[in-house]
């Protein structure tokens, strides 16, 4: 990990691009692939009501603010939008994507489930790094 400063990292920025997972997430699975993720998921409309939402949106909050305080820090403090893009792209492609293959090869669940989740983390990657290396 490089070695950068707190003063180096704009903490605003690391909330926003946590914040931009829900925008990317929020479009991704209802307008984009919303059915298709249901299907595969053998889920209904009754199952999305059941849920506690609060956990789900809170958790899931929180590990989006641990995701992008590390990409800052591995980003460094040398950074701009292409760097962080294209390091955004590569995490997300090339260590969540693959890991989560890994995953959903023993668990033996659809390849098409495998594209939207592994896609919606490759999009909110790149982006999340491009927002934290244009806005230091």
């Amino acid at each position: 990990m490089l070695a950068q400063s707190a003063e180096s990292i704009n903490y605003l920025a690391v909330f926003v691009a946590a914040l931009s997972s829900f925008v990317i997430g929020g479009l991704w699975y209802s307008l984009l692939f919303g059915k298709a993720w249901m299907v595969e998921n053998n889920f209904d409309e009754e199952d999305m009501k059941n849920g506690h939402m609060g956990k789900i949106f809170g958790g899931a909050f929180i590990l989006s603010l641990i995701i992008s305080i590390v990409l800052v820090l591995f980003l460094g403090p040398d950074r701009n939008g292409m760097i962080g893009a294209s390091a955004g792209f590569t995490a997300g492609l090339f260590w969540v994507a693959t890991a989560m293959g890994i995953t959903y090869l023993f668990e033996r669940k659809s390849t098409k489930l495998f594209f939207i989740n592994a896609g919606y983390h490759v999009v909110t990657f790149t982006l999340m790094g491009f927002i934290l290396g244009v806005w230091r």
